[in-house]
């Protein structure tokens, strides 16, 4: 953000009518406006702040098909072809980025670089992964040892991956698209865009909100639950070569740039105290001490990296779908005119440019065999079932809930989304919502969505 100008654009000026209004101006909604723009489909862009003002600017912007431990479970949950189409989406978004880039001449730093899992206990789940992948047509391979600075029980590793700089991608992608900024959506009613600066009337409309806001139909805030995740950007540390993502409870992410080392870990659900459990990686979280996952991230790189030095932090909000998957597709069958792209999980680079391709192949009606597995209207899953059964239950005891949390006694602690109690997050001073994440600053400002609106006060 500090090295990086998107230059500003000017609210909607008034009603308007055109073939496809797309919501959000993040790397998702303008790489779909721009697909449909080379397809001879006019977009708009409405965005409630600014271009990359919501996760694409908190990413560590990993291109990368190795999407944690997914295509074993792929493949037994929705069969080979179903998990190809998975597989292959996101290789080819990758090559996509790589195109897109090379044709336009843009300055992101993208590097081509190989990406790992890593365990300090699991081998047998790493080899089945790297079999899948393999099965799938990744170049993927299990290794002892890598570059991290400590041993490992094993590494799958996926060649030809890729990191860059998403939002210097963003400003020059975004050139090319029509984008209204400060333009929040109120209402959307059939083919009406509401917005309090005008209406926007179209044939399609995309939902590419990090969270969709509107409940009936598509029921995503019984779909989906939000997580918190924290880096650290750590100067003076050796690059390291490839990315590598702990598999095991709460391990942790690396990812160079240049000789900054982005450190990440000791994420939870939103609005919950959970961590993780014991070992070298596994510290219990104290109780009640603020910006302690930062102070423990700070430590494991110094233990790791002695020497290194804090630069920045920050942390980010990823929406989990229950079977890993993302929803890519029509936002419902009742809304056949809508679309959505949500529920990427950690994987937002990826899924934004997969999500562009289907879209735009769905709405011009050009084939397009990956969309099955993305599909909202997917078949229900075991193990969505299961996850749906613990998503229920934070959602029962947030809405039952009815202690007062610490933090500003003047703000009603209760979402304005569904009703959840929220919780007073000490660590960065915000009420966030553990039922479906919505979050709010100590005054009640809404930070993340699917809420719409802030707080309400005790004096109004």
């Amino acid at each position: 953000m500090a090295g990086t100008e998107i230059r500003k654009r000017e609210p909607l000026p008034g009603d308007r009518k055109v073939s496809a209004a797309v919501i959000g101006a993040g790397i998702a909604g303008i790489l779909t406006a721009y697909f449909l723009e080379k397809a001879g489909v006019s977009a708009v862009v409405l965005e409630a702040d600014r271009i990359g003002s919501g996760q694409t600017k908190n990413t560590t912007a990993k291109i990368t098909s190795q999407h944690g431990m997914i295509y074993d479970g792929l493949i037994r949950t929705f069969g080979q072809r179903m998990a190809g189409h998975y597989a292959r989406a996101n290789e080819d978004a990758i090559r996509e980025y790589e195109r897109l880039i090379q044709e336009k001449g843009i300055e992101c730093d993208f590097t081509w670089c190989p990406a790992g899992l890593y365990s300090l206990e699991e081998e047998v789940l790493l080899k089945r992964e790297a079999e899948a992948a393999r099965a799938l047509g990744i170049e993927a391979s299990f290794e002892k040892k890598c570059e991290l600075p400590f041993s490992v029980a094993g590494v799958t590793i996926f060649e030809r991956q890729a990191r860059f700089h998403p939002l210097k991608f963003l400003a020059q992608i975004a050139e090319e698209v029509e984008v209204y900024e400060q333009t929040k959506v109120l209402k959307v009613d059939g083919n009406r865009v509401e917005t309090a600066r005008g209406c926007v009337e179209a044939d399609f409309i995309v939902f590419a909100v990090h969270f969709p806001f509107i409940n009936i139909p598509g029921y995503y805030f019984a779909r989906m639950y939000q997580e918190r995740s924290y880096v650290e950007a750590m100067k003076g540390v050796k690059s390291l070569e490839g990315m590598y993502l702990g598999i095991d409870e709460q391990g942790l992410s690396f990812r160079s740039q240049g000789e900054t080392l982005l450190l990440g870990g000791y994420g939870h659900r939103t609005g919950t105290k959970q961590a993780g459990k014991g070992g070298i990686f596994h510290d219990a979280v104290p109780k009640g001490v603020g910006g302690c996952r930062y102070g423990m991230l700070r430590d494991k790189a110094q233990a790791l990296f002695p020497g290194c030095e804090e630069i920045a932090r920050w942390s980010a909000q990823d929406c989990m779908t229950l079977d890993k998957v993302p929803y890519i597709g029509r936002f419902s069958r009742r809304k056949p005119q809508w679309y959505v792209a949500t529920g990427f999980g950690k994987w937002g680079m990826t899924s934004a440019m997969v999500s562009a391709r289907v879209l735009t192949a769905l709405i011009t009606g050009k084939p397009c065999p990956e969309a099955d597995i993305f599909s909202p209207q997917r078949h229900f899953t075991a193990r969505a079932a299961k996850e749906l059964a613990v998503h229920g239950g934070h959602t029962v005891k947030g809405l039952a809930k009815h202690l007062i949390p610490s933090g500003n006694r003047e703000i009603i602690p209760n979402c304005p989304h569904m009703g959840c109690r929220l919780e007073w997050n000490p660590e960065e001073e915000t009420y966030d919502c553990p039922c479906h994440g919505s979050r709010f600053d100590r005054e009640g400002h809404l930070i993340d969505d699917p809420a719409q609106t802030n707080c309400r006060r005790r004096s109004e």
